[in-house]
């Protein structure tokens, strides 16, 4: 693509990050920030906002939509392999020197809020079972669990890429084989009397079914997020147009075929009341079945669950305001990188203690927060950024979506739908923020005379 060969000819000779990620780093990287403390905390939650056997269906809708935009994703990444990338896709997309600058900044803004939210939210999730194990820490020490593991994870990161990876593929499979266990143990002690009670439980109707229905798949859509994170690290990937595809669509049916094994196995087990109240449903379940040493084993795979996804999340958001500063677009000492290791040194450190603030917050605040703004920020822009491209001449061996435009339309009116049944007070807050972002975007190009006004 004319646009984005003329950008990576300038940075080409800029000193920049190696491409030392292959396919099952980048496979593990997504799956590992699928995998998190989000299923372990959010499937009571869902089961409070949809009563029966609707509340499966919320996942599936939830594993479609992310599917449909999983394609967008793996259509950008490939077109546009760079770190950072939709700061990338969006500038490209809607003009560098136009409204994509618009576009641009908001997506660095929107960054600046959600990637605190992210990486809290995992955080907060295992100082709260950290809390099932430890009742002496209450909430004070909680929080503060929450905010020392972001710290960690910040120290861990200062390294370079490599080590990470290898750190990566060991936790993933230490995640993917807790998961596997605990499926099987649903499995193995799966009570037809119990999974009867939860189908013949009445579901509601009308609008009380639709509003549930949109709560649910926006638990699923965090719980199913990450498959995206190959993409924050596209200017490190090996085989980049063939290597994020891949890893992105692997990803989500991998994923969603185990979370909706974990749904069948607690609710063929617990009595669906139980796990709606539950605020350790997993350890809960695992305790029924094996007593009290399977409750704590299970504690014990989560935190390492949440402690990977909270350190791979950290990784790929850190990797937007260096890619924006070494664009010029933002402040330049978070384009600075180690001078050995070649990571980045400024932005890693700001991302990872704005991250320990953020753990102040709860988590139902973070969660909810996290995807409204996304979605009105950055995802229904991506969706419109795929047909701009498209419309430049791109090379053979960039990855097309199939069925074009189908997943684009699924997409938009999926993440519609998700935001009008989010409630007014997200909707309004998410708003504001797009509206002072909008602000700033225009004080600081009229300061320095750039688009929309003139020179």
């Amino acid at each position: 693509m004319t646009g984005w060969r003329e950008v990576d000819t300038q940075v080409a000779a800029k000193r920049l990050p190696p491409r030392a990620i292959g396919l099952w780093g980048g496979l593990s990287a997504n799956v590992l920030n699928m995998i998190g403390i989000g299923p372990f905390v959010t499937i009571p939650l869902a089961l409070s906002a949809l009563a029966g056997p609707a509340v499966l269906l919320g996942w599936v809708a939830g594993a479609l939509l992310c599917l449909c935009d999983g394609l967008v994703w793996a259509e950008l990444g490939s077109t546009i392999p760079e770190s950072g990338g939709p700061y990338h896709y969006l500038r490209e997309a809607y003009g560098r020197e136009r409204a994509g600058r618009l576009f641009g900044f908001l997506y660095l803004w929107q960054t600046l809020l959600t990637a605190p939210l992210s990486i809290g939210s995992a955080a907060v999730g295992f100082a709260q079972y950290a809390g099932y194990l430890f009742p002496a820490l209450g909430d004070g020490g909680r929080v503060v669990v929450a905010a020392l593991l972001c710290l960690a994870n910040t120290a861990i990161l200062y390294r370079k890429v490599g080590d990470i990876q290898k750190l990566s593929l060991v936790v993933v499979v230490a995640v993917i084989a807790a998961g596997a266990w605990i499926v099987f143990t649903g499995i193995t002690h799966f009570d037809m009397a119990t999974a009867r009670h939860f189908l013949d439980a009445p579901s509601p109707s009308g609008k009380g079914f639709w509003l549930g229905l949109g709560a649910v798949s926006l638990i699923a859509v965090y719980d199913y997020g990450g498959y995206n994170n190959v993409c924050m690290l596209g200017g490190e990937v090996k085989q980049p147009r063939r290597t994020i595809p891949m890893a992105v669509l692997i990803s989500i049916p991998v994923v969603a075929v185990l979370y909706l094994g974990l749904n069948i196995s607690i609710l063929g087990v617990l009595p669906y009341e139980a796990a709606a109240k539950s605020t350790a449903v997993v350890a809960d379940m695992m305790q029924a079945v094996h007593g009290a040493w399977g409750g704590t084993v299970a504690v014990l795979l989560i935190l390492v669950a949440s402690w990977g996804s909270a350190l791979v999340v950290l990784l790929g958001y850190s990797r937007v305001p260096y890619a924006a500063a070494a664009d010029g677009q933002f402040f330049k000492p978070f384009a600075r990188l180690h001078p050995r290791d070649g990571f980045p040194t400024v932005s890693l450190l700001f991302v990872g203690v704005t991250s320990a603030l953020a753990c102040f917050l709860s988590l139902e605040k973070l969660i909810s927060m996290l995807m409204v703004v996304q979605i009105l920020f950055q995802y229904i822009a991506q969706c419109f950024a795929v047909v701009a491209l498209r419309r430049r001449k791109a090379d053979a061996e960039v990855f097309r979506m199939p069925l074009y435009p189908l997943p684009i339309a699924v997409s938009v009116a999926g993440w519609l739908y998700l935001v009008a049944t989010s409630g007014t007070s997200t909707m309004l807050i998410a708003l504001a923020a797009i509206a002072v972002g909008s602000v700033l975007f225009l004080w600081q190009a009229r300061r320095t005379r750039t688009w929309p006004f003139p020179t």
